[in-house]
Order: C-alpha cells, then sequence, then structure tokens
C-alpha cells in the first residue's frame, strides 16, 4: 500500500514537471544580471563588462526581443569610466528612447558627466 502511494506522487510529480512550461520573459536578459553583479563584486575592467553588454544587445536583436530596463543606462556609466563620454550620452538617449520614464534620471547623468567630455 505504501509503495502504492510513493509510486503514486512521483509519477504525479513527473507528470507535472513534464507539463511544465519555460516561462518566457518579455526582455533578453542574456548575461546582463551575472555582468552587473560580478561588476559590483569584483569591481571587473569597464572593458569587459562593456563587450558582454554589447554582445546581449547583438543577441536581443538577433532573437527580436527587446532589452531589460537600465541596460542602456548601465553601458553609458561603463563608458563613462573607460574614457568614452560620447558613446555614454549615445546609450544614454537609447535608455531614454526605450523607456521615457527614466528622461529625468538620464538627463542628470548626463549634466553630471558633462565634464567628462
Amino acid at each position: 500500500m505504501r509503495l502504492l502511494k510513493v509510486t503514486g506522487m512521483l509519477a504525479t510529480a513527473l507528470l507535472m514537471t513534464a507539463c511544465a512550461q519555460k516561462k518566457e520573459t518579455v526582455y533578453y536578459w542574456g548575461d546582463y544580471q551575472s555582468s552587473l553583479y560580478s561588476a559590483w563584486q569584483n569591481g571587473s575592467a569597464p572593458e569587459k563588462d562593456i563587450a558582454t553588454l554589447n554582445k546581449v544587445i547583438e543577441q536581443a536583436k538577433a532573437k527580436n526581443k527587446p532589452l531589460p530596463p537600465g541596460l542602456h543606462a548601465q553601458l553609458g556609466l561603463l563608458y563613462v569610466n573607460a574614457g568614452q563620454p560620447d558613446k555614454a550620452f549615445q546609450q544614454f538617449t537609447n535608455e531614454k528612447i526605450a523607456f521615457p520614464e527614466s528622461s529625468a534620471y538620464m538627463d542628470f547623468l548626463m549634466r553630471n558627466k558633462q565634464g567628462a567630455k
């Protein structure tokens, strides 16, 4: 009797697992989150993270999926740290276009990073 209960529970669990679908997100995240975490934990060189985020952008385009909020802003800050303010300002503008609600913050960043030019 006990064996029958255990077998029934296992069969139910396997059936539920087999039927479960992978939940797809709206945005393409790629390695964005792990790159961000690594940058804050290890203080890695901006060039490495710039390459990672540019790769995420390319992958999102290939999959025809939008980028998550903050990716362009983070890339912009990395470009500022790498001494490339023109590219940074382009990324801040891209963030404003994709997420208009970020305009005030992006304008703030551009005003404060103006001296980096």
